[in-house]
């Protein structure tokens, strides 16, 4: 696995995690349970992950959607 992207805005990473999904690429996000001991006031970033042969894919995807 590797991160493909963090962010702290939890709208985008939502957006991200569909539009991977919608290209049939799973994503695993890390860090959620961190930023809910914060207080989900958004100071710990989220990471979202994607298989090491999808990543490529992902990042094409993403760049594609203004989004890296």
């Amino acid at each position: 696995m590797r991160a493909i992207l963090s962010t702290t805005n939890p709208v985008r990473l939502s957006f991200i995690v569909a539009l991977l999904a919608d290209a049939g690429i799973e994503t695993v996000v890390l860090d959620t349970h961190a930023s809910i001991v914060d207080g989900s006031i958004g100071a710990i970033p989220r990471r979202v992950m994607v298989d090491d042969d999808a990543h490529a894919q992902a990042t094409a995807i993403l760049r594609g959607a203004g989004e890296l």
